[in-house]
């Protein structure tokens, strides 16, 4: 497990294990300390230059990995009570980087770019994504511009 400058936030090496039919590897266990307990599993495809920015969860945790492509994921820390509060980490995911798992807590914007494409990112969440949903804190999906003053992130920056 690799920390990060972002309180509670860690990066998961992944061991892949190849032979002559292809590959398998471990994405996240329910083991890993950084793992709590998972409500929903989804996967989404953007295109090469898409900025997907900033969302956060009050309450939530987000676990990504992807799996083609890669992307620039970028965390800002929110939370009034962190150690961390105003730090902001990038991290490049997927192909060409090393096997990692992003683990990103509750309370922390997060986004992404894509720098290769088409990507597919695979993502853990410990609360479903449905407004409807009675379990669903009330604004549990909280958005942010991209371009929102407070964290001033350039995403158009190499």
């Amino acid at each position: 497990m690799t920390e990060v400058p972002i309180a509670g936030a860690a990066l998961k090496e992944l061991i892949r294990y190849e032979d002559g039919r292809g590959f398998f590897e471990e994405i996240i266990r329910a083991s890993d300390p950084f793992f709590l307990r998972f409500a929903q599993f989804s996967w989404c495809r953007r295109s090469v230059g898409t900025v997907t920015a900033w969302h956060f969860h009050p309450t939530q945790w987000d676990w990504w990995f992807v799996a083609h492509g890669q992307i620039r994921a970028v965390l800002h820390d929110l939370r009034s009570d962190s150690t961390t509060r105003g730090v902001t980490f990038e991290v490049l995911l997927g192909e060409g980087a090393p096997d990692q798992v992003l683990a990103i807590p509750n309370g922390v914007a997060h986004g992404y770019k894509v720098l290769a494409g088409p990507m597919e990112l695979f993502y853990v969440t410990s609360l479903e994504y449905n407004r409807e949903y009675p379990s669903l804190p009330e604004g549990e999906e909280g958005r942010l511009a991209p371009d929102d003053a407070s964290i001033g992130y350039d995403w158009s920056a190499p």
